[in-house]
């Protein structure tokens, strides 16, 4: 068995959404929603991953997005007024940088969630060394 085929594996029991884009894979699940009167935010946890196969390696890094949209109703959470808002941000670029456990933290304040991404990074990165593949962890995701 091949690694992409073990990562597949580890996506499915999550359960995310893996997908390829140019060489360059990216696992997504849902970790939070938050749900009020006609607004909606998200918070998800991305893996983004490359397999070199000529030098054995896997590149990967990690984070959480925060997305949200609906009408807003003076909400602090959400925006001043009456009106509606869409936004997407993202934390491993700009104003929210950090390594992922600081990321968790922040996000921590505002969304209540067990899900536990430091398990995956581990599983991918065992299956990788075990079938003799150097694991590159990338903080900002340079590289992908």
């Amino acid at each position: 068995m091949n690694l992409l085929e073990e990562i597949q594996k580890i996506a499915a029991e999550i359960p995310g959404e893996l997908k390829e884009k140019k060489g360059v894979y990216t696992l997504e699940a849902v970790i939070a929603e938050r749900k009020s009167w006609l607004s909606r935010k998200k918070l998800l946890y991305r893996a983004k991953f490359s397999i070199d196969e000529e030098k054995k390696e896997l590149h990967f890094t990690e984070m959480l997005k925060e997305s949200g949209f609906g009408l807003s109703s003076g909400d602090a959470d959400m925006s001043p007024g009456f009106g509606f808002k869409k936004e997407t941000y993202k934390t491993g670029l700009g104003p929210r940088e950090g390594s992922i456990e600081e990321q968790s933290n922040l996000f921590g304040d505002k969304y209540e969630y067990k899900f536990e991404w430091g398990k995956i990074r581990k599983a991918i990165e065992e299956k990788a060394q075990a079938l003799g593949y150097k694991f590159t962890y990338h903080i900002t995701g340079w590289g992908l």
